[in-house]
């Protein structure tokens, strides 16, 4: 498996630091399961930060230092979530897994247009999680982003106005990118897509159904 596409310096400064939301964080852990190279990358950004830690000077604080540290602690984001090496045999990488609650074939599926779906539950309010499964061959109808979306192939792979993306690979999105993902023919894509805000469908129609899609 040759991972082609990999994590934006943003994600992995985010992730290492703890600053992504725990959506932006699964997607993003999902694809270091899966990758050595963003692995490698991971631990320089870590190592980076323990070196600019140890850098900072202490200062003295009065005696509501620890009252106020408590409360910063209790509001930080949530630490990253860890990812685990994908095992060879495994189509679907740890922590997702457990997310999800079932093996591959025991997946409950709902249709969404052309392809399928599984919404996956998180305590994160900034993005919606899903598990998508594009049909061998088909589209998925040609849209636009409010927002930033991410992409994880897990199996299978898929083409659009970009590149080729296979297992492993993170597609990075935003606004400025209009694209009709299709799945190549020899297999069903199934990806996991974080998005922080609704797709822009070109057709008229898909935006008439798409408070029902939930996409």
């Amino acid at each position: 498996m040759t991972i082609r596409h990999h994590l934006n310096d943003d994600l992995l400064i985010g992730y290492a630091s703890g600053n992504l939301s725990e959506g932006w964080s699964l997607a993003v852990a999902t694809h270091l399961a899966m990758c050595s190279a963003c692995r490698k990358n991971l631990a320089v950004a870590e190592a980076a930060g323990g070196v600019l830690l140890e850098a900072i000077e202490p200062v003295g604080g009065d005696e509501r230092s620890w009252e106020a540290l408590k409360s910063r602690l209790l509001s930080e984001p949530t630490p990253p979530i860890k990812p685990k090496v994908q095992p060879p045999s495994a189509l679907i990488p740890e922590p997702l897994r457990s997310y999800l609650g079932a093996d591959l074939a025991d997946l409950k599926w709902r249709r969404v247009g052309t392809a399928h779906q599984i919404l996956i539950k998180t305590e994160d309010r900034e993005t919606q999680v899903r598990l998508l499964r594009i049909p061998a061959g088909k589209p998925v109808p040609e849209h636009s982003h409010g927002g930033r979306e991410l992409t994880v192939v897990l199996t299978g792979a898929f083409h659009d106005e970009i590149d080729q993306f296979g297992p492993g690979d993170i597609e990075d999105a935003d606004g400025s990118l209009t694209h009709q993902p299709v799945a190549n023919a020899e297999a069903d894509c199934i990806c996991l897509a974080v998005t922080d805000a609704p797709l822009k469908f070109t057709s008229r129609l898909v935006r008439l159904v798409q408070p029902f899609l939930g996409i």
